[in-house]
């Protein structure tokens, strides 16, 4: 009878070793959730994908895409606020550029830190060392003209920036 018990435990244990998700999955299945709009299975997903796979060459890609989903307050958990929605995106942003500079979304995810920052949030000293951070380390990437002019017209207003443009070519 304990040999029987031993038999069943072991195999048991090699099943469960066996049945362990791969990162590619959870990628997979937070997509397909986000797409039918399960966003707390999306985020369950993204969040198992991080913890399972910290090394993973996808968990930028999986923590961009939790951000978004942070940043456009689509995430329901407890009482979170829009604020708070915002500021947990900007958080995991900035992991991205922190944890895995060399990830091709680093500067992407940095960028977008300050972007929520500067616009969303208006934590504007904040926002201002997030773009002179981007500009220091991604001076030729794509979205340098892009930090560089929200630099400029950080917290003015549609018409404020429409009418400084129109001054500067006067």
């Amino acid at each position: 009878m304990k040999l029987k018990f031993i038999s069943i435990l072991l195999m048991a244990l090699a099943f469960a070793g066996c049945s362990k998700k791969s990162d590619e999955y959870y990628l997979e299945q937070a997509k397909s959730a986000a797409e039918k709009n399960n966003i707390q299975e999306a985020v369950t997903a993204y969040q198992n994908l991080v913890k399972e796979y910290p090394e993973s060459p996808k968990v930028p890609e999986a923590l961009f895409q939790l951000a978004t989903l942070y940043q456009n307050r689509m995430v329901k958990e407890g009482n979170l606020t829009d604020v708070q929605s915002l500021e947990k995106a900007v958080e995991i942003f900035r992991s991205i550029y922190d944890k895995y500079p060399q990830s091709n979304l680093s500067a992407k995810a940095l960028f977008m830190s300050g972007f929520i920052q500067s616009n969303e949030l208006k934590q504007y000293p904040e926002a201002t060392a997030t773009f002179n951070l981007f500009l220091q380390k991604f001076p030729n990437n794509d979205l340098a003209s892009s930090a560089k002019e929200e630099l400029n017209n950080m917290g003015l207003t549609p018409e404020q920036i429409l009418k400084k443009k129109v001054s500067m070519k006067n």
